[in-house]
């Protein structure tokens, strides 16, 4: 499949599922992350879940960040494609945007460089660590900014794809997390 028949039958699957199904998987998701080797790490980015889309809720990993006293990132979309990235505080205001994307209205920002951990939003992905995106590269262009050691993980309902069609840009995941199961591409 192409990647745009593949984002339509994503979004069709996640469609099928009932908000209880939608909360049940992202606190399984949330729980599977305390398997994984990065507590140590301080920066962490978290992109906040559009409930319309049915997304994986990341209300669950963003109450366990703070829950080990994290710095949370989160991001906000920029005219020109690209993200800004700003540090989840008490006094951060969020909105959603045009597109119903929960953002930060204003905040202090940080450098893509700061940053160690980004859950990365996704349609699908596959087992090399591929992933499919809304198609506007905005992750894309900002993973690529990350330090190369920054880990890029995945969060999604689904098991992957065998096979994705992947293009230089794209940057690939290091792990994704499903309800059942971790995956590692590396």
């Amino acid at each position: 499949m192409d990647k745009n028949s593949l984002r339509l039958a994503y979004k069709k699957q996640r469609e099928a599922l009932t908000p209880e199904q939608v909360a049940n998987k992202s606190l399984q998701i949330a729980n599977q992350l305390l398997s994984l080797a990065l507590w140590e790490k301080t920066y962490f980015h978290l992109f906040l879940s559009n409930h319309s889309l049915k997304e994986v809720d990341t209300e669950y990993v963003l109450t366990l960040l703070q829950g080990k006293d994290k710095e949370v990132v989160v991001p906000r979309m920029e005219s020109n494609f690209d993200l800004s990235h700003i540090l989840l505080t008490d006094a951060t205001a969020i909105k959603p945007n045009s597109f119903g994307i929960p953002e930060p209205i204003g905040g202090i920002a940080v450098s893509p460089t700061t940053i160690e951990v980004v859950f990365v939003p996704l349609l699908t992905y596959d087992l090399q660590g591929n992933r499919i995106g809304y198609g506007k590269g905005y992750y894309d262009r900002f993973l690529a900014q990350c330090d190369p050691e920054c880990r890029f993980i995945g969060l999604s309902f689904f098991p992957p794809e065998e096979l994705i069609p992947a293009e230089k840009t794209d940057i690939k995941l290091q792990y994704c997390i499903t309800p059942e199961k971790i995956y590692s591409f590396l």
